[in-house]
C-alpha cells in the first residue's frame, strides 16, 4: 500500500502542474474547470483543495503574481505602454491594473516605473553595506543560521571588494534547450534553499542515479516583491527524453537561446548578493534586457563545492535580447 509521503508528492506534483500553468497564462482569463484538469482532481473541490494547500485562495494567488509580474515588466521594459502590460498580466484595462496596483504596492504603475532607479540604488546600496559587514564580522556571519556558512567571494568571474561592490566579467552566449526534472521549494531564499537541495533533493537524484549530471536552481519570485513564505524555486536536473519522473519531480523543459553567464564562486549569502548586483547593476547598463525565459543557475557536473565552508561554483544565467 502507498505510503503518506507518496500521496502527498503527488498532491505536490499536481499543485505545481496548476502553479506552471498560471504562470504561462497570466494574461488570459482563468478558468476553474480547466484548472482542475490540469490537476487532474474534481472541478468541484479543486478551489478548496488549492487554497489550503497554498495558504491562498486561486483567485487571491493568480491576483498576486499578475501583480508581481505587472511590477516587475514595468521597471524592466520603460519602453511598453501600461495599457500593453496591464493586458498582459490579465486586467482588462489599465483602471482596472492601476486600482489593484495602488492597493498592493501603495503607489501607481507610473510612480512605481518613475521610482525604478532610485529603488534600484537603495537596494544596491543596502545589500553592499551587508556584504561589506558580513566580510568584516565573518564570525558573526556564521553564526547567523540565514547566512548559512560562510560569505566569501573568490577571485573568480565574480568578485567582491572590501566595501562590498562586486566585479563580473559577463559573457553573452547562446545555450541549448535541456529537459530536466524538477522539485519545487516554497518558501524563503538562502539557507532554506541549501537545507531543500541537501535533505530533499540531492537524496532523490541518487535514489534515480541522477547525482552525476548537470544541475540548475530556478529562483522565480523576486523577494523584494513576494512575501518569503510564497517564494518558489525549482531546483532541476538535466534528464534524458525517455526519463520518467518519480516522487514529488515534475518534468519540464529549460529552453534555449542567448544567456548573459557569469561564473559564480562562494556561498548561500554571496550568491544573492550576485544576483543582486547583476539584475539591477549589470543589465541596465549593458546594452542588453530580459526576455519572457526565467534565470537560473546552472552547476555543471564538475562543480565544485566545500563542505567545510559552504563555497560552491556555479554559473549565473540570465536570459537576454538587445535593447
Amino acid at each position: 500500500m502507498p505510503s503518506p509521503q507518496l500521496y502527498r508528492a503527488e498532491y505536490s506534483r499536481r499543485i505545481n502542474r496548476v502553479l506552471d500553468y498560471i504562470d504561462r497564462h497570466l494574461d488570459t482569463p482563468l478558468d476553474l474547470d480547466e484548472l482542475a484538469v490540469v490537476a487532474n482532481f474534481s472541478r468541484y473541490h479543486f478551489h478548496r483543495v488549492f487554497a489550503a494547500w497554498m495558504g491562498e485562495t486561486l483567485g487571491d494567488y493568480a491576483r498576486r503574481r499578475r501583480l508581481e509580474c505587472g511590477a516587475i515588466k514595468l521597471a524592466q521594459r520603460p519602453d511598453i505602454p501600461i495599457l500593453e502590460i496591464a493586458l498582459a498580466t490579465g486586467f482588462g484595462s489599465g483602471e482596472a491594473f492601476s486600482r489593484a496596483f495602488k492597493l498592493k504596492f501603495g503607489c501607481t504603475p507610473s510612480a512605481w516605473r518613475a521610482d525604478t532607479e532610485q529603488r534600484r540604488a537603495t537596494q544596491l546600496a543596502a545589500m553592499r553595506a551587508r556584504s561589506a559587514e558580513r566580510q568584516s564580522n565573518p564570525d558573526q556571519a556564521d553564526s547567523n543560521s540565514d547566512q548559512a556558512l560562510g560569505t566569501a567571494f573568490d577571485n573568480h568571474e565574480v568578485s567582491q571588494q572590501p566595501n562590498g561592490e562586486i566585479n563580473m566579467n559577463v559573457r553573452i552566449i547562446d545555450l541549448p534547450e535541456v529537459k530536466v526534472a524538477y522539485q519545487r521549494h516554497i518558501g524563503p531564499y538562502g539557507a532554506p534553499v541549501s537545507a531543500f537541495w541537501a535533505e530533499t533533493f540531492k537524496p532523490w537524484l541518487q535514489a534515480n542515479a541522477l547525482d552525476d549530471q548537470t544541475c540548475y536552481g530556478i529562483g522565480h519570485d523576486d523577494p523584494s516583491l513576494t512575501p518569503p513564505e510564497k517564494c518558489r524555486y525549482d531546483a532541476c536536473v538535466e534528464v534524458p527524453d525517455s526519463f520518467q519522473a518519480t516522487g514529488k519531480a515534475n518534468l519540464t523543459t529549460l529552453p534555449g537561446g542567448r544567456y548573459a553567464v557569469a561564473q559564480f564562486k562562494g556561498t548561500v549569502p554571496a550568491i544573492g548578493d550576485a544576483w543582486t548586483e547583476m539584475l539591477r547593476e549589470w543589465l541596465p547598463s549593458s546594452g542588453m534586457q530580459f526576455d519572457a525565459r526565467p534565470c537560473f543557475e546552472r552547476y555543471s557536473k564538475d562543480a565544485s563545492f566545500d563542505p567545510k565552508t559552504g563555497e560552491f561554483e556555479c554559473e549565473l544565467c540570465i536570459p537576454v535580447r538587445p535593447l
